[in-house]
């Protein structure tokens, strides 16, 4: 592009003069010339250079991958405990449902749990493993 860019200005009594000066690419994009020949430069560049940056945008990008992890996170780990819990649970052991029925595992077979609930009566009721919320033998 130009780096030299003449501008004919006239001044009151005085005649027609060429005026020389080198102006920068930005400048020339924001220079606008009147039809009276002055120049009408309404921006002020040296505001936008004192002006402090702000954050730059990537710096958000590690901060959003961390959120989406410790969402995804949470899940994962509370279906390991579980699982964990399940596999762990044994004959003799007290436990609470997740009805909030509390008993003693009398049979464990597969997927199925007999629980002793009453020792008087000597009732027994039939559940799924996943039934079992918390082994308070354990705890």
């Amino acid at each position: 592009m130009m780096n030299n860019v003449w501008i004919i200005a006239q001044t009151g009594n005085e005649s027609s003069q060429l005026l020389g000066e080198d102006i920068s690419t930005e400048e020339q994009s924001n220079a606008v010339t009147s039809q009276d020949g002055s120049n009408d430069n309404t921006e002020n560049t040296d505001t936008d250079k004192d002006q402090k940056p702000g954050l730059p945008s990537w710096i958000f990008l590690p901060v959003i991958a961390l959120m989406i992890i410790m969402l995804f996170r949470a899940p994962q780990k509370q279906k390991q405990q579980r699982k964990k819990l399940e596999q762990s649970l044994e004959k003799n052991d007290r436990v609470l449902t997740i009805g909030g029925i509390i008993g003693t595992i009398v049979e464990i077979k597969d997927d199925e749990i007999t629980l002793k609930v009453d020792e008087s009566n000597n009732t027994k009721i039939k559940l799924k493993r996943s039934a079992i919320g918390r082994n308070m033998s354990k705890d």
